[in-house]
């Protein structure tokens, strides 16, 4: 980070960006409390994500307030503009993340603590672990401010995507085959969906880090992966 002539700027921007690191903690302690109770069948797991989500909301509120304090009091310009633009657009991402693992374990706690369909815990379990370290590598890029690691998290997106759509496949094939499961089976699909609009947040994180980095936007499409969820 650039040195400024006023000292307390570059305390202030080390606060932002410590706050945004805690943040993203936060949220993958949550999506990590998520696929636990996923995994486990554990409503009280899941219950416990539905509270805690206050917290990043205030973390992001917390944010947005130093934000705006920044621009009134500092009015930056150039590289600080910048990197306080894009930290707040970072937070957002983050905070909707919290938002979809939290609906992820309301539908958990909706359809109870049996495994009606044990066969899916895999698929499931290696969606979870790859959108849990696309959001990890993300906030060490921007940590680190390492632009060749949000790179790799940015290309690793179309691998969600796969991983989404075989899922969406799986859960399709138990409802056709038995018109019993389709309850249970349409929220799996919703909750397999959050996982993968997680792994969609991660990667505009990484957007945002590499325009902190370099200044420069990605010019090419993102890569996606076939997808016919259609939801």
């Amino acid at each position: 980070m650039p040195q400024h002539t006023v000292a307390s700027f570059d305390q202030d921007l080390k606060k932002l960006s410590g706050l945004v690191i805690d943040m993203g903690k936060l949220v993958g302690t949550q999506l990590n409390h998520t696929l636990s109770a996923m995994r486990k069948h554990d409503v009280t797991v899941a219950e416990s994500v539905i509270g805690g989500d206050a917290r990043i909301d205030a973390q992001c509120a917390e944010i947005e307030s130093l934000v705006v304090s920044f621009i009134a009091k500092r009015q930056p310009v150039a590289i600080d503009l910048r990197e306080i633009i894009s930290t707040l657009k970072i937070s957002t991402d983050l905070e909707r993340a919290g938002d979809l693992a939290k609906s992820t374990a309301k539908r958990l706690v909706t359809i109870g603590g049996d495994a009606k369909l044990s066969g899916v815990a895999a698929s499931f379990s290696t969606l979870g672990e790859r959108v849990e370290e696309q959001l990890a590598n993300v906030m060490t890029a921007y940590a680190n401010r390492d632009d060749k690691l949000a790179l790799e998290v940015w290309a690793g997106d179309v691998d969600i995507d796969m991983l989404h759509t075989s899922l969406f496949r799986e859960l399709l094939t138990y409802m056709m085959e038995d018109p019993r499961h389709i309850g249970y089976c349409a929220h799996l699909m919703f909750c397999a969906k959050n996982l993968e609009r997680i792994g969609d947040h991660a990667t505009n994180i990484a957007e945002s880090v590499h325009y902190i980095i370099t200044g420069q936007l990605i010019s090419v499409e993102r890569p996606k992966g076939q997808s016919d969820s259609g939801i």
